[in-house]
């Protein structure tokens, strides 16, 4: 079943699907100890390279598959994903962990309670066995932070995994188990997705609860495969009181996920709109991808997009704004302690008047109308997640420009200000073999058609390079 080595044929245990790992616990081919284990030896190899985790906690890991091992051979399983290795994004709060939000200049204070996104995995029975790395106060698509020591992609080290769910993006891609959580505020789940390989979904405002809720603020998974996005899914989307903003709880079969494309009608939007001009490599990879969902009986147009500048300039302002609202709180002496990056922007925030704000605010509206006109015709759009195929480690984002900062967020940002449900899904690799992704937006509410559109576009993309190895020592 599983084994150490290149041999083709069989598959090392921390690199099966959640899918996998509970067929093979039904079937007890292995137990949660074995595959922790595994799991915990792969990430020694893989983890100085990469500096994805925070709070790892290997011996709290082993006692918690150990139980879960005992729970299996009793046939006491508790959940859906008891025994499942998962790891959490630093902002989601974990019971008796600090939150420090990839911010150096955030006093440490160790949480009360585990926030909705944990508390539901955790009662499913996943094996929370760490926190992973985020840039400053997520406001950053890059793995670098005050905070964290700077986390680096596994497909090339020499380049950013983005982010802020950055140390997420990273675990996933280097095999440290196949469930991760991250956040998305305007790309953070699926930018390191696009730069690492991966599935993300970003949902619908208030399919997941969070804790706090905000504009746009959405948690989602983060998985090497669309089955394993939508088992996630199934035990994230249940219901919690603490978010106000929080959708209904519905009895939606996320593991149902067979859709033909068949007379669909799809938007293939190559302009944003706005931002950076979109790159040769991604260009090719979403129009490949277009044309095979065309290929399969869709019926595809081309669509401008839906962002402008002075949308763009909106949202930067209202984010500043935002941003110095958190950041004037705080002593002077902490406040320098902030990534010089984010402080530079932010500090901007402290200029702005009230009436730039609103306006800003009410770009977040305009992004609203406009994405509803433009699936008034269209059952999904085809786009890009990233205009850029990639760009170095060190750098705060593509641009690494702090006057300019979200150039590359585009294609991602207007379905947060929209609430639409978006995923991001390998679409193809540069002449160097870097991941590609494509994504898949839907109207809003429809995160499982999303999740559909996923899972056939994962068949119709035909095969995939290996995942990445650990460097040799």
């Amino acid at each position: 079943m599983h084994s150490e080595g290149n041999d083709e044929t069989v598959t090392s245990l921390h690199d099966l699907s959640a899918v996998d790992l509970m067929a093979g616990y039904r079937a007890k081919q292995f137990s949660p100890s074995e595959v922790m284990e595994e799991v915990l030896a792969h990430i020694e190899t893989w983890e100085p390279h990469l500096k994805a985790l925070y709070a790892f906690d290997p011996d709290g890991a082993r006692a918690a598959a150990k139980a879960s091992t005992d729970r299996w051979q009793k046939d006491e399983k508790t959940g859906s994903l008891d025994g499942v290795p998962v790891t959490i994004k630093d902002n989601v709060a974990t019971k008796g962990q600090p939150i420090p939000l990839g911010a150096a200049s955030i006093k440490l204070v160790p949480a009360a309670v585990d926030a909705p996104p944990a508390a539901r995995l955790r009662e499913a029975g996943a094996i929370i066995f760490s926190k992973t790395t985020m840039p400053d106060y997520g406001m950053l698509s890059s793995g670098l932070s005050s905070f964290h020591p700077l986390t680096r992609n596994p497909w090339d080290l020499s380049k950013n995994p983005g982010g802020s769910s950055s140390g997420a993006g990273a675990a996933a891609a280097a095999g440290y188990g196949p469930l991760h959580l991250g956040t998305d505020i305007g790309g953070s789940v699926r930018l390191p997705a696009c730069w690492c390989g991966l599935v993300a979904l970003k949902p619908s405002l208030g399919r997941i609860p969070i804790d706090p809720p905000y504009v746009g603020r959405v948690a989602g998974p983060m998985t090497r495969i669309v089955d394993d996005a939508a088992l996630m899914m199934t035990v994230l989307s249940k219901p919690d009181r603490r978010d106000g903003m929080s959708l209904p709880p519905n009895d939606i079969n996320w593991k149902a996920l067979e859709k033909s494309p068949r007379k669909l009608r799809l938007g293939l939007m190559l302009d944003a709109g706005a931002g950076q001009p979109l790159e040769k490599p991604v260009r090719e990879v979403v129009v490949k991808a277009a044309k095979a969902f065309e290929s399969a009986g869709a019926v595809v147009t081309e669509v401008d997009g839906i962002v402008n500048r002075e949308m763009l300039e909106g949202l930067d302002n209202f984010w500043r704004a935002r941003m110095w609202d958190d950041l004037s709180k705080l002593e002077p002496a902490e406040r320098a302690r902030t990534l010089p990056y984010i402080l530079k922007w932010g500090e901007r925030g402290a200029k702005l008047t009230g009436v730039d704000v609103v306006r800003g605010f009410n770009a977040t509206m305009a992004i609203r109308a406009a994405a509803a006109k433009l699936f008034f015709d269209l059952d999904y759009v085809i786009s890009p997640v990233s205009p850029v195929v990639k760009f170095p480690a060190e750098f705060a984002s593509p641009l690494n420009d702090p006057d300019k900062p979200f150039e590359h967020i585009c294609f991602t940002v207007p379905w947060n200000m929209a609430e639409n449900p978006a995923v991001s899904i390998n679409g193809g690799y540069d002449a160097d073999g870097f991941p590609i992704g494509v994504q898949i937006i839907g109207r809003r509410f429809d995160d499982h058609g999303v999740l559909a559109m996923a899972k056939t576009f994962e068949v119709l993309r035909g095969p995939q390079r290996p995942w990445p190895s650990p460097p040799k020592r």
